[in-house]
């Protein structure tokens, strides 16, 4: 007589699982409840702002448990769910996640406030062979005195107390830092500027473990390279230093004015940036760098990703021009049909003959018009004159 199957075992209400999915759905709502009354503008009643206001609160308090506990499945689960629902939500929760990843309070009791941010700083290193990675920071001396440029140079407050890593991040390093990774390391940071006893950091030491990926750049070849310096710094939440003052035109000067002191710092610490990347394996050991801006995590990453994307479409889409006048060359630029994927599109061809299709990733949370008229100046730097934009998808 056949033994009866095995009950294929339910999941308890109470378990990890069922909590997460749980989890997920109310972040998504919260978010989409935010995000739509943050976008209709309309005048609601003080009944309304009062559930908003707590709504609000419930929302925070849920994403910061969610990042000190690493739940990553949860967090990333919820931005795709809230991208299927609405572009606003999708925006809201996403940016919320890398601000509350990167960003940590400190409360204390009899003393004010303290607030830490991770930031970073894209670098993109020109030089001949590539980077060795055997020499990556290993001038202490250098390490040291940029270290001081960042609060000497006025990039943070002179108040502040920064810690630098010293370790250059290539961009497969730093793609691989997630939400709740980076939090543990911003809790990391906090534990070692405001305790005098040495601790471990694994999440930092895990984030540098892989190393960079493997060049293919041989020792005669010109190199460009991407790498990121990261950076945690302490401050008091009250510190004027971060204060944008009221009014546009007083909030644009603040800005201007933090703009001016990192190029200038971009100039003058150039060469010290430079000794702590080290050498390049060629022949020359020069480096020459081009800055990006200064910006929290996730942003500074998105910077990064963005412009790396951009040089190797357009060195892609160059060496189809080899050989072409490009004054007589026509381009299509246009979003590609996948929605799960996005891409800009560019169609090259020369009197109705195909050249070559090449594609840039789209931020789905990006302006398209924005970044169809970015691409489109790009490909004039080609010398592209006869450039035709779309919005419509290209299949």
């Amino acid at each position: 007589m056949p033994k009866n199957k095995r009950p294929v075992p339910r999941k308890s209400a109470n378990s990890p699982e069922v909590k997460d999915e749980q989890q997920t759905t109310e972040l998504c709502a919260l978010a989409l409840d935010l995000a739509d009354e943050s976008a209709s503008g309309d005048i609601i009643s003080a009944a309304t702002r009062a559930e908003l206001a707590q709504k609000h609160i419930d929302f925070q308090r849920l994403l910061r448990r969610l990042l000190a506990q690493g739940k990553n499945e949860v967090l990333y689960g919820a931005i795709e769910m809230a991208r299927d629902e609405s572009l606003e939500a999708y925006r809201y929760l996403r940016t919320a996640a890398e601000e509350g990843a990167a960003n940590l309070i400190l409360r204390r009791d009899n003393a004010p406030d303290l607030e830490i941010d991770a930031f970073a700083i894209p670098v993109f290193v020109h030089s001949q062979g590539g980077l060795d990675p055997a020499a990556d920071f290993q001038d202490p001396d250098a390490y040291e005195a940029l270290l001081n440029s960042i609060t000497d140079a006025g990039l943070e407050s002179p108040k502040a107390q920064v810690v630098l890593v010293s370790h250059a991040y290539d961009l497969d390093e730093i793609e691989r830092i997630n939400y709740g990774q980076l939090q543990a390391m911003v809790r990391e940071a906090a534990q070692s500027l405001t305790d005098k006893k040495i601790a471990a950091a694994p999440a930092l030491e895990r984030s540098m473990a892989a190393g960079w990926s493997p060049s293919s750049f041989s020792a005669d070849d010109t190199a460009v390279e991407l790498r990121f310096l990261l950076g945690f710094a302490l401050k008091r939440t009250d510190d004027a230093f971060y204060k944008v003052p009221a009014g546009d035109k007083a909030a644009d000067a603040y800005f201007a004015q933090r703009a001016e002191r990192y190029q200038k710092w971009t100039e003058d610490y150039a060469p010290l940036v430079a000794r702590c990347l080290g050498r390049a394996r060629g022949a020359d050991p020069a480096l020459t760098l081009n800055f990006l801006y200064q910006d929290l995590f996730f942003g500074a990453r998105a910077q990064g990703q963005s412009e790396h994307d951009m040089l190797h479409l357009l060195s892609t889409l160059n060496q189809a021009l080899q050989g072409h006048d490009p004054a007589q060359v026509q381009a299509v630029i246009a979003p590609a049909e996948d929605e799960d994927d996005p891409l800009l599109l560019v169609q090259l061809s020369l009197g109705g003959t195909p050249l070559a299709a090449a594609g840039k990733p789209l931020d789905p949370a990006a302006d398209l018009a924005l970044a169809l008229e970015d691409l489109a100046d790009a490909l004039a730097s080609l010398g592209v004159t006869d450039i035709s934009v779309s919005a419509d998808p290209l299949s």
